[in-house]
């Protein structure tokens, strides 16, 4: 490990990998299978600079006002492909129209979660959409450096940690750099996301050609996970039924540094934050179709003018920031730490995928039935119009 970082705090953000003069640091999956800089002390020359490149040792504390921003792409072709309300389309498009490279999360063959970058709009669909996945960074930060010298523009887009990772490896400032980060709740296992992949081809005894993780054939708000085996025989259910997107949003299967993130806050790294616009349907419920609204963080003079060039692109309103946060705490708040995550890991090859999540992930019957009855309460109100008036009368 790099010497002054405890494991727990290490984010895998590859930055001490990338400025290795020596490439004497390798990333190394744990028992989990989270990748963390395992030092070859025959090759060190003890320069230091993996310590000094550490995002999480050298934390940078950003003084800025960000403004929050409720958008959708006039696009509905693109919306419907995208995670929410399209907008990484649009500015990745600008960036390669002026020359540029995007560098962003794709799958690869074996459907693994890496970085990578395109050049061409046509390879955008590669990057488009969320993958609940830890990514591989691998090089990006050395390729993403070698673009930025010769002058292209370079739009990088990743969790926050790793933009902190990017940002402190390049250690100087480049105006033909723009960062993209997201609102992220934690990043899951690869390990996990390999064992559920086994668990779904042994279901069908096919071999997988697509997977999505936002499908919003039910809807935006009610997502589905789908995969498309070969023979075209599809899975597709919505996140709450999920046996994978169960086990993530139990926060059972996450990174340690997750559960006390250091790059929680309001104030960003990034030009431009993206989020979904969880609770739209009280803060500006005219533009709430279910299809999908993006809330996003401008954060910087680069990220306002990246804006200001998609403007004539999407339906937008500026919202308050706070507002907006309280329906999305994942911006500024690190998720709780589940007291089964150990026994799901040591017993993560000793089930199948969905007895492992039915054994570590379920709710009480108590709790089931709570659910239940304020679901169908909700429609009800929803249903008679009465829902806007029951929360004038509570107040809320």
């Amino acid at each position: 490990m790099v010497k002054m970082i405890n494991k727990k705090d290490c984010t895998g953000c590859h930055a001490c990998y990338n400025i290795c003069p020596q490439n004497c640091i390798s990333m190394q999956s744990d028992n989990e299978g989270f990748r963390y800089p395992i030092i070859d002390m025959d090759k060190c020359i003890d320069c230091g600079l993996c310590d000094r490149v550490c995002p999480v040792l050298n934390l940078e504390k950003i003084q800025n006002k960000p403004h929050a921003y409720a958008c959708i792409n006039k696009d509905e072709t693109i919306r419907i492909k995208s995670s929410s309300g399209g907008i990484f389309t649009l500015v990745a498009e600008i960036v390669i129209d002026n020359g540029g490279v995007v560098f962003g999360v794709g799958f690869n063959e074996n459907f693994e979660v890496e970085h990578r970058y395109i050049e061409t709009k046509e390879e955008l669909e590669k990057l488009r959409g969320s993958k609940y996945v830890q990514s591989r960074i691998g090089d990006t930060f050395k390729q993403a450096k070698t673009f930025l010298r010769q002058g292209r523009k370079v739009l990088f887009t990743g969790t926050p940690c790793q933009i902190g990772g990017l940002k402190s490896y390049l250690g100087q400032i480049y105006d033909n750099l723009i960062c993209i980060d997201i609102v992220c709740h934690g990043v899951p296992s690869p390990d996990v996301w390999h064992k559920y992949i086994e668990y779904r081809e042994e279901k069908v005894g096919l071999p997988t050609q697509r997977i999505a993780f936002r499908s919003k054939n039910e809807g935006w708000k009610r997502f589905s996970v789908s995969f498309l085996f070969k023979n075209n025989i599809e899975y597709q259910k919505t996140l709450d039924k999920d046996y994978f997107m169960k086990a993530f949003l139990k926060n059972i299967c996450l990174r340690p540094s997750c559960y006390e993130c250091n790059f929680k806050s309001l104030n960003r790294q990034s030009d431009i934050t993206l989020a979904d616009f969880w609770g739209i349907w009280n803060v500006l419920p005219e533009m709430d179709d279910d299809k999908g609204t993006s809330l996003i963080f401008v954060n910087s003079d680069i990220g306002k003018s990246m804006i200001k060039q998609i403007r004539h692109k999407i339906i937008y309103k500026e919202v308050n920031i706070e507002e907006a946060v309280k329906y999305n705490s994942a911006a500024i708040k690190s998720v709780a730490y589940n007291t089964k995550r150990v026994d799901f890991f040591n017993h993560l090859n000793d089930y199948s995928f969905d007895r492992l999540v039915m054994k570590y992930c379920s709710d009480k019957l108590l709790i089931r039935l709570k659910r239940k009855v304020k679901f169908i309460v909700r429609v009800i109100l929803i249903k008679t119009g009465l829902l806007r008036i029951a929360k004038v009368i509570l107040g809320k």
